[in-house]
């Protein structure tokens, strides 16, 4: 697994469902914070990929609404059949684009969600350092990891979540998460509510 190391957060994992002698809350913030640079990080990846899409789909739904123009402009009733197939391609790539720019904004309607699920999970993580009888509590910890992971919707953030506990690398948790979210991507049927339907 090759990743480049960006992140200094280090010496992390959590360990409250076996808290031990050497747990310790300290520990569960840094992960708790290695967790939302993760998240933080996969939505801009995703946001830059949906900016892509919409502007590769914008670019070329002007030039195919360009081409429909300059061919509708020499279409008499005599000549229409001459036309037709190239003005029904044409718009046929069209409506695609329009549908590929609608699943983006989709997509990054989903994005903002996740980043707002970061920082209902921060504001979770100050108020239960903020109590000291939170803090030194393994349960309390717990109890805020399942509240994060219940409002996860896709697999590739649960697969992220989990690396980042076990103590692995942002980046590692990165790279399994883009792996797994580019296998579902590539056709894989999926049955975890991970695909954006079009309407």
């Amino acid at each position: 697994m090759s990743t480049d190391k960006r992140y200094g957060i280090n010496q992390h994992g959590s360990s409250v469902q076996n808290p031990d002698l050497d747990w310790s809350q300290i520990r569960e913030t840094i992960t708790m914070l290695a967790l939302a640079v993760a998240q933080v990080e996969s939505s801009m990846k995703d946001g830059e990929q949906s900016v892509s899409t919409l502007s590769a789909s914008f670019t070329d739904m002007a030039d195919y609404i360009s081409q429909i123009r300059n061919l509708t402009s020499k279409v008499t009733p005599n000549n229409l059949e001459k036309y037709q197939s190239v003005i029904d391609e044409t718009t046929a790539n069209l409506e695609h684009n329009v549908q590929n720019a609608v699943i983006a904004f989709q997509f990054y309607d989903r994005i903002s969600q996740r980043l707002d699920h970061v920082c209902q999970s921060l504001d979770q993580l100050g108020s239960l350092i903020s109590e000291k009888d939170s803090l030194y509590n393994p349960e309390c910890w717990l109890s805020l990891q399942d509240q994060i992971k219940s409002s996860y919707t896709m697999d590739a953030e649960r697969i992220m979540f989990e690396h980042i506990l076990r103590g692995h690398s942002i980046e590692e948790a990165l790279e399994i998460y883009r792996h797994h979210f580019d296998t579902n991507d590539k056709g894989k049927d999926d049955q975890t509510g991970d695909e954006i339907e079009l309407f």
